[in-house]
């Protein structure tokens, strides 16, 4: 298939969140020894922040462990809506749930949304909190009856919402859902005060610490890729892809999928509110203030990850979206971010198996992540208190629906195995001396597959293109300069070093076979 030529002159050259550039984190140490705590978190994002925050503020030790650096994963690339409207998600969830689980899982969102607001009322959090309305809108007659079933879900389930006609942009729609007074906010500006109130409570943090295993006791022990031991009373799992593959397989229960984002100051006057649309490619739009002005955020183009090519594609559809609806005067920014998304699009949060009672999960919120990890860090902590919480059902780990359960377990899993055998096969290669600057591309070395990614200065750098994972083969992502897997969602730098998860080893170094003639 012929590529797209895309012109890069309009974007900026490399992925910067808009909310990584705007705030200023602290650092961290690795770990450098063995140690105790009452409670470890594997995951330095908005799930494992939240959770030791309440954690440390009911009594418990409590030490994060980050393999990276803090904030810089989904977390520090989401799109920061704080909402309760998943898209067309609840006559969905009645069908499969019925009513009242479906309602609980409203609540839940609700609630933690109500607690996000109070905390950023309470303690005066400067982070760009503003209540929205949230619309997803229907641009075809086929999208127009899930509409109506939607609106007939909110009816039941006693979600304040209306029917509108138009949205005030220059785009023609069949009709939409609203749903009031949801909320969006800077999402690292609200953590970072989540993260010193954390440290200033006796917290501990630790990045560029990989949790490589865990020994399964009454006291959990996780051990570091180091070799360094963290004994605990209760482990939470919290990093994006869980970190130990062999509890729950959830490596094959859910499926990861990339989004991406421009940041543009915009012709036209923004005029509020959060819009997605129903139909695919997905088309969402909000705004965030920056210096005194709105920043508009143009979302969307979601597939699953290691799927396709040329990635900056997806940011040129993008740019064409806005430049119709709002008008583009300037691209500031540009982002992908990953997520997961289980069996039956219900985050897993709670025991990681009903037979490890002090080690947890919390995974899989399916691209909404505000509210569900704030749900995640309230419901971990009244597990491991041991208190009653409403919606423990909804969201545990152990749960199974025949339908859709079944039929997605065999699609993930027949996607998975078609990838690993095409990525064997059939591949066609480019020779690596026919790189341009700034390109990657699968080549041959020493007659095997390999990765190859030539920098500006010309220096070539040569990987194995097999995953450390299960084994699939990875595909480039020009956009990113990664090196993504298409089964299980893992992501590798053009050196070969982990950026996502599940995998914990990176790429082989390979090195051209020097031949001299005799």
């Amino acid at each position: 298939m012929k590529e797209e030529n895309i012109d890069l002159r309009d974007f900026p050259k490399f992925p910067e969140p808009y909310w990584r550039d705007s705030v200023n984190l602290p650092s961290f140490e690795p770990l450098r020894d063995d140690m105790q705590t009452d409670v470890a978190i594997v995951g330095g994002g908005i799930t494992g922040i939240t959770a030791g925050y309440l954690l440390q503020k009911e009594g418990f030790q409590v030490t994060i462990l980050e393999a990276s650096n803090i904030l810089n994963g989904t977390t520090g690339h989401t799109t920061a809506k704080v909402t309760a409207q998943h898209g067309l998600i609840y006559d969905e969830l009645m069908g499969h749930f019925g009513t009242e689980k479906t309602k609980l899982y409203y609540e839940a969102n609700m609630e933690a949304m109500k607690f996000i607001e109070n905390l950023v009322r309470e303690n005066d959090i400067d982070c760009d909190f503003s209540k929205e309305d949230a619309y997803v809108y229907a641009t075809t007659d086929q999208k127009v009856p899930s509409i109506d079933k939607e609106y007939h879900a909110y009816k039941k389930l006693g979600i304040p919402g209306d029917i509108v006609e138009e949205i005030p942009f220059d785009l023609e729609i069949k009709k939409a859902i609203v749903m009031k007074d949801q909320a969006q906010f800077h999402p690292l500006k609200y953590l970072h005060f989540l993260l010193r109130e954390f440290l200033n409570n006796g917290g501990q943090i630790f990045e560029q610490t990989v949790a490589h295993d865990l020994e399964d006791a009454f006291h959990p022990v996780i051990i570091t890729k180091n070799g360094h031991r963290v004994t605990c009373k209760y482990a939470i799992s919290c990093s994006h892809f869980p970190f130990i593959d062999r509890h729950g397989m959830y490596f094959a229960r859910m499926y990861s999928e990339r989004a991406y984002a421009l940041g543009v100051k915009a012709k036209n006057p923004y005029p509020g509110g959060m819009y997605i649309n129903a139909e695919e490619p997905s088309r969402s739009l909000r705004y965030t203030n920056m210096n005194g002005e709105r920043l508009v955020l143009i979302i969307g183009e979601n597939h699953k990850t290691g799927h396709g090519t040329n990635m900056m594609k997806h940011y040129e559809h993008l740019r064409d979206f806005g430049d119709q609806v709002i008008g583009i005067e300037n691209i500031l920014y540009r982002w992908s971010t990953e997520d997961l998304t289980t069996l039956d699009k219900v985050p897993y949060i709670g025991h990681i198996t009903s037979s490890n009672r002090n080690t947890f999960i919390a995974t899989g919120y399916r691209k909404w992540g505000m509210t569900n990890s704030t749900v995640a860090g309230l419901l971990l902590k009244d597990l491991i208190l041991n208190r009653d919480n409403p919606y423990k059902d909804v969201f545990t780990p152990g749960r199974f629906t025949a339908d859709p359960d079944v039929k997605k377990f065999i699609s993930i899993n027949t996607d998975v195995a078609g990838h690993l055998i095409a990525g064997k096969v059939g591949m066609a290669y480019k020779r690596k001396e026919d790189l341009k600057p700034d390109e990657g591309a699968v080549v041959q070395v020493n007659g095997k597959r390999a990765g190859a990614y030539k920098d500006e200065s010309d220096q070539l750098f040569l990987v194995d293109t097999t995953c450390s994972h299960m084994g699939c083969e990875l595909e480039w992502n020009d956009a990113e300069r990664t090196w993504d897997c298409p089964c299980h969602g893992s992501r590798f730098s053009y050196k070969g070093e982990v950026i996502e998860g599940p995998a914990k080893h990176g790429l082989k170094q390979i090195h051209e076979e020097k031949h001299t003639e005799v």
